[in-house]
């Protein structure tokens, strides 16, 4: 066996064994596929006839399922409310305050849906460029606190591809120290999904759909396009 032939050989395995890998930790990975409102809107935001306003709006919606499934036991205290009948019903406040961080641009589509969502937030943007001859990220913009010891990040990701944007981000915030990590993202090709998962086993992914496979330009299929030129149209150059 050549050495090409070897390289060829190896990096097939490493897939083989991500995904081995992947399926084993499977517990830190949520899927939405089963939820019958999701996937009509997700069928929706596929659509080709989804026009920019409808495509913002679908984004959000999924978004918000996204948001309420990852956070539904983010620590809260009991307190006492009044309502029109009873005066100090119990009721419940979320105790944490979480630090939201989008990859620009298409993460950006989602912030809304996740303010709506959760009670308290802090935005931090992190800017990244698909290098289109490596399909690697560049950062151009780092809007990360300095020190996030002790703070949970969720990251906003529309289109888990190849993994390496979100595993840029995901590493970004755990070497300042974030306690709890979470991924929201609408749709993960099941290679980088596996890939991703493997090399960060800690972080928790929730996402609306897991799609069969990448193309030779690394997007997802069938996928829904470039998700950033659907919510924001193409770049002014």
């Amino acid at each position: 066996m050549s050495s090409h032939e070897a390289e060829f050989a190896k990096q097939g395995s490493d897939v083989t064994e991500a995904r081995t890998v992947a399926l084993g930790i499977m517990e830190n990975v949520t899927t939405l596929e089963d939820h019958t409102l999701v996937a009509h809107r997700l069928s929706e935001l596929r659509s080709v006839e989804s026009d920019q306003n409808r495509f913002g709006s679908l984004v959000s919606t999924i978004t918000s399922a996204l948001a309420h499934e990852a956070f539904r036991n983010l620590p809260s205290k009991p307190v006492l409310i009044d309502t029109p009948v009873l005066a100090g019903a119990p009721g419940a406040a979320v105790l944490d305050e979480i630090v939201v961080v989008p990859i620009l641009r298409a993460g950006l589509g989602m912030v809304p849906a996740i303010q709506e969502a959760l009670p308290s937030t802090r935005l931090a943007c992190v800017g990244l460029k698909r290098n289109e001859a490596t399909l690697q990220p560049d950062l151009y913009f780092d809007g990360l606190p300095g020190d996030l010891t002790g703070v949970t990040v969720v990251i906003c990701d529309p289109m888990l591809a190849t993994g390496g944007s979100l595993g840029y981000v995901a590493a970004m915030v755990q070497e300042r120290g974030a306690s709890k990590v979470v991924a929201l993202c609408i749709l993960a090709s099941q290679e980088g999904l596996a890939r991703f998962v493997s090399a960060h086993p800690n972080v928790k992914v929730v996402v609306a759909a897991v799609d069969p496979e990448l193309n030779n330009h690394g997007y997802i299929v069938p996928g829904l396009g470039d998700a950033g030129d659907r919510l924001f149209g193409l770049p002014v150059r």
